[in-house]
C-alpha cells in the first residue's frame, strides 16, 4: 500500500497551502471537549422509538426519511435495523424477462434492480434479451456450504496438535451440537489450519433457503462453548471468528473452493443475434475478452470478469441480501470462445454467490415484492435464486463487453448518465 511520490507531494502541498504544519497536527489532535454525547441505542423499532431518535438528534423528521409510508409502516422493520429514523429510496428497474435453463430455475424471470447508476439496468436488460432471443441460459447451482472459523490460541505448538487431534475426534459430537441451534442448517465439514500456537477450526455448513450468516455465528458459538469447558488442552484465548472463513471480503479460499452458493452458467449465441442484440460480432467480443483478461490477471484480481459487483449490488439490495456480502461474492471468471456454429460461448462461474430467499432482510416489504416479482420468495428458492443472479451476471458481461468492443460504452454513457 505504498504511494508515490507526485501524488504525495501533491496532497502535502495541497494541505499546506492555506495552513501550515503545525496548524494540520493541532486539526488532528484528539478533542475531549465538548463530550460526545451518544444517541441512546434503539433495537425495537416503532413510531415512539424513532420519534425519540430525531428528538436526540435535535431535529425535525425529514420527511424525505420519514415519509407517510414509512412511518405507518415502521414496525415491518423491527428486528432488521437499530436507532432507526426512517427508509431510503432507492429506484427499481427491472430487466428482462432472462430465460434460464437450470436445476432449479426454469422460466423466464423478470429481474429487479435497486441502483442509482444510469445506464446499468440497461445494460442488463439487453444481455437478458440476447440470452433469451438464444434460447436462455444454461445455469448450474454447483455446490452450498457456509462456514465460520473460530480460533483457539494455545501457549505452544505441541498443544496445538494436541487439540487438532482432539477436535477431530469429536466432530460427530460438534454436528450434535449445531443441530441443536438450527432445524435449517447442518454442519457437514471442518478444516484445519495449524499456525505456531494458534489453531483455526473451519467449520462448513448448509444453511437451506437462508443465506446463514447469523445462523452458522449461532452454531459454532454452541460448538466453542463445548470446546471452552470440555477440551483437556488448556485454551489461552478463544474467538468464535478467527477472520479465516472470508467473511464479507473476497478470498483466495472462497475463490478456489465455495462460500455461499458456487454457481456456473453458459449460453451459445448465433453471429446474427449478436450483431442484431448487441451490434458485435463474435471475432470482436473474443478478441476483448482476451485483452482484458489478461489485464485482469496483470491487475491481480481474484478471477477474470467485467463487472459481477454492478448487477450483484443492485439485486441484493432489491431482494434484501447482505448488500456487504458483494464483496467476496463478486469473484469469478468469465470466458468466451468462438463456438463450431461460428457463433459466441460464454460462461460464467462464481464460487461465493450469497443469497437467500428467507430470512434476513427478505421478508421487508420492498424486498419480498421483488422476489416475488420473480416467483423466489420463500422456501425452496434459494438455489433457483443463485441459478438466476449466475445468468444475470452472464448477460452483465456479454453487455459491457460488446460495448468496450465496439465503442459504444462511451456513448451510452453520454447519452444515459447525462
Amino acid at each position: 500500500m505504498a504511494g508515490k511520490r507526485s501524488l504525495t507531494n501533491i496532497h502535502i502541498h495541497s494541505l499546506i497551502k492555506e495552513s501550515g504544519i503545525d496548524a494540520l497536527e493541532s486539526q488532528l489532535a484528539p478533542k475531549l471537549e465538548p463530550a460526545v454525547r451518544a444517541i441512546i441505542p434503539m433495537a425495537k423499532v416503532d413510531k415512539r422509538r424513532v420519534d425519540k431518535t430525531w428528538k436526540a438528534l435535535k431535529q425535525d423528521a425529514n420527511e424525505d426519511l420519514l415519509d407517510p409510508w414509512t412511518e405507518q409502516h415502521l414496525e415491518t422493520f423491527d428486528g432488521n435495523i437499530e436507532n432507526c429514523i426512517g427508509s431510503v429510496k432507492l429506484p427499481v428497474g427491472v430487466a428482462g424477462p432472462l430465460r434460464v435453463n437450470g436445476l432449479f430455475a426454469q422460466g423466464d424471470y423478470v429481474i429487479p434492480l435497486a441502483t442509482s447508476e444510469a445506464a446499468l439496468v440497461a445494460s442488463y436488460h439487453r444481455g437478458a434479451c440476447v440470452i433469451s432471443a438464444s434460447g436462455g441460459c444454461t445455469s448450474m447451482l454447483l455446490y452450498q456450504a457456509l462456514n465460520r472459523s473460530p480460533a483457539f490460541v494455545f501457549k505452544t505448538l505441541a498443544e496445538s496438535g494436541k487439540f487438532v487431534a482432539w477436535a477431530m475426534e469429536h466432530f460427530e459430537k460438534f454436528q450434535q451440537l449445531a443441530s441443536t441451534t438450527t432445524s435449517h442448517g447442518k454442519l457437514v465439514d471442518v478444516g484445519t489450519t495449524l499456525e505456531g500456537n494458534h489453531v483455526y477450526l473451519n467449520f462448513e455448513y448448509t444453511t437451506g433457503d437462508a443465506s446463514g450468516q447469523n445462523m452458522v455465528t449461532i452454531a459454532t458459538q454452541a460448538i466453542c462453548d463445548f470446546i471452552k469447558i470440555d477440551c483437556p488442552v488448556p485454551i489461552k484465548e478463544l474467538y468464535v471468528e478467527g477472520n479465516l472463513s472470508g467473511d464479507k471480503k473476497a478470498s483466495s479460499q472462497a475463490y478456489s473452493s465455495v462460500r455461499g452458493r458456487k454457481v456456473s452458467a453458459e449460453v451459445n449465441i448465433s453471429r446474427e443475434l449478436l450483431e442484431k442484440y448487441l451490434r458485435a460480432t463474435p471475432e470482436q467480443l473474443v478478441e476483448y475478452w482476451r485483452v482484458s483478461a489478461l489485464g485482469g490477471v496483470l491487475s491481480g484480481t481474484l478471477g477474470v470478469q467485467g463487472h459481477f459487483a454492478n448487477g450483484l449490488a443492485a439485486l441484493y439490495i432489491a431482494t434484501g441480501q447482505d448488500a456487504a456480502c458483494v464483496a467476496e461474492s463478486a469473484m469469478g471468471v468469465t470466458r468466451f470462445e468462438i463456438n463450431e456454429e461460428g457463433g459466441l460461448y460464454a460462461a460464467v462461474t462464481l464460487p461465493s454467490i450469497m443469497v437467500g430467499t428467507v430470512g434476513g432482510g427478505t421478508s421487508l416489504p420492498s424486498q419480498k415484492a421483488c422476489l416475488e416479482l420473480m416467483g423466489l420468495h420463500g422456501s425452496g428458492k434459494s438455489g433457483a435464486l443463485a441459478e438466476v443472479c449466475a445468468g444475470l451476471l452472464l448477460g452483465g458481461e456479454l453487455s459491457i463487453i460488446a460495448a468496450l468492443a465496439t465503442g459504444d460504452f462511451t456513448r451510452a454513457h453520454k447519452k444515459l448518465a447525462r
